[in-house]
């Protein structure tokens, strides 16, 4: 057991308090089991976020089944592919789901007229891309939706940083729970198949790991599916990496307050 699994603690920035405490035989009990716990934790406190990308129908499908009213945040950086737009309300609406959209408070148009193609820049320029356009409208989500756990649908066999997670983690006030830590490809396949989901409609084209238009390419068979993804050495866009470290002993106004005078010093 991990020091993460362990009853993590919650700080405040006031009085220490606890989490329920997180049994480890969960995990061995699968998926199902976890997304249970939340909702027995946590109640209504709990928000889940999807990409909607190449197999995202899989956590959808799984905790809406358990949770049938919670929230699903929705980054939309308005750099998102056409058929990522229609995939998303496509689940909504099979799935009855909840899903909130949050986008940058610069527009797509305004910040490529006024700075350029940050994406295409040192890795300066991603990490401020990356604040703008998906750290800082997800602090909003977590700053307007207050919630108390936040369930992602991260697997080890991603990137790197995700191979070290651990499926229960503190960040900030939130619990972050990863009930498919532990999928390969395979059971994604097997768990789409079972239950008759759709991949994302580009993944038969090669595009396995899917966000922006301009940061996502096609793979070819026997490649690693982050490859597709141009997001720095990290392969990895911000959310669980950059915002994870941010919200580590820090107030969620704070880390809200601080990212927007860095976003609009930087980017404006």
């Amino acid at each position: 057991m991990t020091a993460a699994e362990q009853t993590p603690r919650v700080d405040t920035g006031t009085a220490e308090a606890r989490t329920p405490r997180f049994d480890p035989e969960l995990v061995q009990q699968g998926p199902e089991a976890m997304v249970r716990w939340a909702l027995e934790s946590f109640e209504d406190d709990v928000m889940l976020t999807s990409s909607f990308g190449g197999e995202s129908a899989v956590m959808l499908h799984l905790v809406s089944r358990i949770i049938p009213s919670i929230r699903v945040v929705f980054i939309d950086t308005g750099y998102l592919f056409p058929e990522t737009y229609r995939f998303m309300e496509e689940l909504r609406q099979r799935l009855d789901l909840d899903v909130r959209v949050y986008a940058p408070q610069l527009t797509s148009a305004r910040l490529e007229a006024l700075h350029g193609p940050l994406w295409d820049g040192d890795p300066s320029a991603l990490a401020r891309y990356q604040r703008v356009t998906k750290v800082e409208p997800m602090q909003r989500a977590l700053e307007e939706l207050r919630p108390k756990a936040w369930l992602a649908g991260l697997r080890k066999v991603q990137t790197q940083h995700r191979a070290g997670l651990s499926h229960i983690e503190q960040q900030g006030h939130y619990t972050k729970i990863c009930p498919i830590l532990e999928f390969s490809d395979d059971d994604v396949h097997h768990y789409l198949k079972q239950y008759d989901l759709p991949y994302h409609p580009l993944y038969e084209q090669g595009y396995r790991s899917i966000g922006d238009v301009h940061s996502t390419r096609a793979t070819r068979s026997g490649q690693d599916a982050r490859e597709g993804r141009l997001l720095g050495k990290h392969r990895e866009c911000g959310l669980h990496t950059t915002l994870a470290g941010e919200l580590k002993g820090a107030s969620v106004s704070q880390v809200t307050s601080a990212n927007l005078l860095s976003s609009y010093n930087d980017v404006r």
